[in-house]
């Protein structure tokens, strides 16, 4: 998000066929000032331009990351969201406050739904407005948890790892208490936004999985499923890297939760 030159939310949409997953490394302690300005800021000016805003979140385990997913129609409606927001005017009235809160915008990859059904439903979702968000600090009390895992596959494996995924583990996660919120696999077309770099050398399968709050998560994360993780060994061969593991908190304004 770093190229250089109280409304009530829309309503929610279904699935994006085009995901972006985007991971900001921030300054030291810069974390809060960044979310305050995408939620008053960034939410519904980015949705005006074409885009759907699926969530943003703090990340657990690293305080000076913050996450977020944004969703397009097709490739070509990305070029024209993103040209449109960049290159307007709310961008340009808070683009200066919102990089000096940040190190690294460049880790994004580009995604599209595993399976036909497999992107984030977001009928019947509603944000809050972002006086009330304001008014109402998130960051005391209990919140959700969403868990990103990325799993880096050598190519040509992604099609199998995604239908075993869904045979075997979709299933599993409802009975043991976590929400498949979302599946995904790399999107292949070329970036049409090159302002904007993408994680373009990468071949992943990411799942997104749902839970009511922390301790939910600790007892039903995916590393504690016994089918979980004899999926993963049966999958040792095709991966080329071990997976990531995201842990989530979602800001007061984020769609998924």
């Amino acid at each position: 998000m770093n190229p250089t030159p109280n409304a009530m939310p829309k309503p929610a949409a279904l699935a994006s066929p085009i995901v972006e997953l985007r991971q900001y490394t921030l300054k030291p302690g810069r974390r809060e000032t960044l979310i305050e300005i995408f939620d008053a800021e960034f939410i519904e000016s980015q949705e005006d331009a074409g885009m759907t805003i699926i969530g943003q979140f703090r990340d657990l385990d690293r305080p000076d990351m913050f996450v977020w997913m944004r969703g397009f129609d097709s490739m070509d409606a990305r070029k024209d969201a993103l040209g449109a927001f960049y290159d307007g005017p709310v961008w340009a009235a808070h683009r200066d406050a919102a990089n000096a809160t940040m190190i690294d915008s460049d880790d994004v990859l580009l995604l599209q739904p595993a399976w036909p059904d497999a992107g984030f439903d977001l009928s019947g979702l509603s944000r809050s407005t972002a006086a009330l968000a304001k008014s109402t600090s998130d960051r005391n009390q209990l919140p959700s948890l969403v868990e990103i895992s990325i799993h880096h596959l050598q190519a040509g494996s992604e099609a199998d790892f995604a239908g075993r995924f869904r045979e075997e583990m979709v299933a599993r996660l409802a009975h043991n208490g976590a929400r498949l919120l979302g599946a995904f696999l790399t999107e292949p077309a070329a970036n049409t936004f090159p302002r904007l770099p993408i994680r373009a050398e990468e071949n992943v399968f990411i799942a997104v999985t749902g839970f009511h709050d922390a301790d939910a998560h600790a007892s039903h994360r995916l590393a504690t499923l016994p089918a979980w993780r004899a999926f993963g060994q049966g999958k040792q061969a095709v991966r080329t890297k071990p997976a990531e593991t995201l842990r989530l908190v979602p800001t007061a304004r984020s769609l998924l939760r």
